[in-house]
């Protein structure tokens, strides 16, 4: 009885926990919902009674191109992160340049400065250089954040994967190189997918490179297009939280049809018998 009541108190929990943490995505989908009149009702209506699709017709119409910029920076970031992150990893993973712990270190620090000021230091240096407003631009700046914790992740991976592959391959006459993109990049899979995901969300999601690197590009992402609703006398709620919700669905995908290359990628290594 005892095991019984322990078990439903946890299972409770778990779901009133459950509950909170959805709660704000279940209020985003109401709102995209309701009228504009009856945004201000108070009460607020717990669901769409008179529910409108007006501001996903917003969506559809002025949003679109917004969408297309965020895909293409998206999988630009990750196509850059994967370039420079793979072979860093791979150096410092098994060839162990001189020098390898320190810049596992520097690695690790990068991670702590603030995007604020990563920003600033971008936005002086494409300004100067004439990439300011542009979407490569954009791609650079993203990437920088995932390039740290991709190299991490894909040097803690390859570390895993045992020496007698390494060898055999040697044996049969392959480079430091074709050894790479043979051996290491295959067995490495999950910590490709793992890597991707997490660059291409980040990509998706910036704000702060985005609203100082493109502000006044004519190539803005989703970030910045959901603003354009926001004006001084007048908010189009139904029509922020409605591009939010379809922003929001390709990271839901993607978490959903990652979710076991994430876990492996993250906790495992390549062991093979």
């Amino acid at each position: 009885m005892t095991a019984t009541r322990r078990t439903w108190w946890r299972t409770g929990l778990g779901v009133v926990f459950t509950v909170l943490m959805l709660f704000p995505v279940y209020w985003m989908i109401n709102v995209s919902l309701t009228r504009d009149q009856d945004m201000r009702k108070s009460p607020p209506y717990w669901f769409p009674v008179h529910g409108t699709l007006e501001g996903y017709r917003a969506v559809l119409e002025q949003q679109g191109p917004y969408l297309a910029t965020s895909l293409v920076v998206g999988l630009g970031t990750v196509a850059l992160t994967l370039m420079i992150a793979a072979p860093a990893a791979y150096s410092l993973a098994k060839l162990r340049p001189r020098g390898g712990g320190v810049l596992s270190f520097v690695l690790l620090i990068a991670q702590m400065i603030p995007g604020v000021i990563m920003a600033m230091g971008f936005y002086a240096i494409y300004l100067s250089t004439g990439v300011l407003n542009t979407v490569p631009g954009l791609i650079v700046a993203d990437s920088t954040l995932a390039v740290p914790f991709a190299v991490l992740i894909f040097t803690a991976f390859m570390s895993g994967i045992p020496e007698e592959l390494m060898q055999a391959a040697r044996v049969d006459g392959a480079g430091a190189l074709r050894t790479f993109w043979s051996v290491v990049l295959p067995v490495s899979r999950n910590s490709v997918i793992t890597v991707s995901l997490f660059a291409f969300l980040w990509a998706w999601s910036d704000f702060v490179f985005a609203s100082t690197l493109d502000q006044g590009g004519g190539h803005q992402p989703i970030t910045l297009g959901i603003y354009h609703y926001i004006g001084n006398n007048n908010q189009q709620w139904n029509a922020i939280m409605a591009t939010a919700v379809v922003a929001s669905i390709p990271a839901t995908v993607l978490l959903v049809i990652a979710q076991r290359y994430v876990a492996a990628g993250v906790t495992a290594g390549a062991v093979k018998d």
